[in-house]
């Protein structure tokens, strides 16, 4: 059975999950093989260095972030986009506050199976 969202994602309906300090996030559109989440970072914020399985595509909607990307570190900052191979280590270092949308192939089980 496929699972999916709502055609339509409202923020104000959708609950925030702090999955870290100072990280925010909200599981978007979804369905078996894509996934879209919208994660906020306060300044000095740390998205621990990790990996997992799926492909990644981030997108930087506002403020500047450190970049560590399977042994490569760059700074990147609203406009920019982070793609991440399945497996990569990776994790970021908020330097000014800002958004991030997260895409995943497959779905990150693990985000809505709590």
């Amino acid at each position: 059975m496929e699972r999916e969202s709502s055609n339509f994602q409202f923020e104000n309906e959708i609950i925030w999950e702090t999955p870290d300090t100072g990280v925010k996030r909200q599981i978007m559109a979804y369905n078996d093989s894509l996934m879209m989440v919208k994660v906020k970072f306060e300044k000095g914020a740390i998205g621990s260095v990790h990996t997992h399985p799926h492909t990644q595509a981030t997108y930087v909607v506002s403020g500047t972030f450190e970049f560590t990307n399977n042994g490569e570190c760059k700074t990147v900052k609203a406009g920019d986009g982070v793609y991440i191979k399945p497996n990569a280590p990776h994790g970021c270092v908020c330097l000014e506050a800002g958004t991030l949308i997260d895409t995943f192939s497959p779905i990150r089980e693990e985000f809505i199976n709590k």
